[in-house]
């Protein structure tokens, strides 16, 4: 609570009671000057600390019994138990082991994943069928029912990210049980999809309806785009591409955006303050980013996050090739709400 102004007890008991509040002594809490005044602050996760306490979780926690075996990247400004990353963001690590199969379900909030360790692990999508790569994004859009597997050998892990925090702000955040049947495999499904990313389209009578056309992104194919990118861009010049609906140009969520960056070695990169806090995923190469003065040493898998409005440079090391990281944010959410904003640095 913020400074009173002389209101008298009995005053404030009878507010109280009428489920009253005064705003004069909460508004610039509530609508602070300049920045926000979020919860969110930067962390940096290390895959490296992360991986064995996640196997660990694999001999403890049977995967039938757990529905997802994920350890959650808490917001240290929420406290260790916060089921967000960001605002915005939910984003955990997930691991499946050979011959496993994440029971089928669906849910409301949208999620994502992004490929990190392993061989052999597959998505199956309202019957798509997705095989993940590392560094591969794959998508499982709201409402649609998914499960996963791994027929290859040696743990399977990736980072989940989820819109949930916003559906648990506004009440809308529920799941559901498979039911027999709703996620059988689609073989024309999977057709469909291929041959949409290479610019081609099955006959109006075998096409199947989806709003997310493009389910998976082969990260092989990002990576060949933003070096390709990078030939020809201007000096200076920010190389990083938006995955988007290959139908609509939008972006490939509604609340959550993603954008792959490559950073030449030895270059520092400092983008302009955004709106949007954000999870940065390393996918290839070592570096750093300074995060409102604070600096952090990453390396491939490892996750760290920015609040919103934040002061960024990133540099990738100058003897280990570019770096490749993944943003994603909420972008697409503060578009809608007429709110995104980019700013100059003070």
């Amino acid at each position: 609570m913020h400074e009173t102004t002389g209101l008298s007890a009995a005053y404030r008991e009878q507010l109280a009671s009428a489920g009253l509040t005064p705003l004069w002594e909460h508004l610039s809490g509530a609508l602070p000057h300049g920045r926000p005044a979020g919860l969110t602050r930067a962390n940096h996760w290390r895959y490296r600390d992360i991986r064995p306490l996640l196997l660990q979780a694999g001999e403890q926690v049977p995967v039938e019994k757990a529905e997802r075996r994920v350890l959650v990247l808490s917001d240290p400004g929420r406290g260790p138990t916060a089921m967000q990353a960001t605002g915005g963001i939910y984003a955990g690590i997930q691991l499946i082991l050979p011959g496993e199969t994440a029971p089928t379900h669906r849910h409301s909030p949208s999620a994502a994943r992004v490929v990190i360790e392993g061989n052999g692990g597959f998505t199956v999508v309202n019957g798509q069928r997705c095989e993940m790569e590392r560094g591969d994004v794959i998508l499982t859009p709201s409402g649609q029912w998914h499960d996963h597997g791994h027929h290859g050998a040696g743990p399977f892990t990736w980072l989940d990210v989820l819109d949930l925090p916003v559906f648990t702000a506004v009440e809308a955040s529920y799941a559901e049980a498979a039911t027999p049947g709703c996620n059988v495999e689609d073989a024309l499904a999977s057709l469909q999809s291929r041959l949409l990313r290479d610019g081609l389209s099955v006959p109006a009578a075998l096409r199947r309806p989806n709003p997310y056309p493009m389910l998976r992104f082969p990260w092989q194919r990002t990576r060949a785009a933003l070096l390709d990118l990078a030939r020809h861009a201007p000096a200076g010049a920010p190389i990083e591409v938006a995955y988007v609906n290959p139908e609509t140009g939008e972006s490939c969520l509604p609340i959550m955006g993603f954008t792959a960056m490559l950073l030449p070695a030895g270059r520092t990169l400092s983008p302009m303050q955004r709106s949007p806090g954000a999870v940065f995923h390393v996918i290839e190469g070592s570096g750093e980013t300074t995060v409102d003065g604070k600096p952090f040493s990453w390396s491939a898998g490892d996750t760290f996050t920015a609040p919103a409005f934040a002061d960024l440079a990133h540099r990738a090391e100058i003897h280990g090739g570019p770096g490749f990281l993944l943003r994603i944010d909420d972008e697409p959410l503060h578009r809608k709400l007429g709110f995104f904003q980019e700013r100059k640095f003070a």
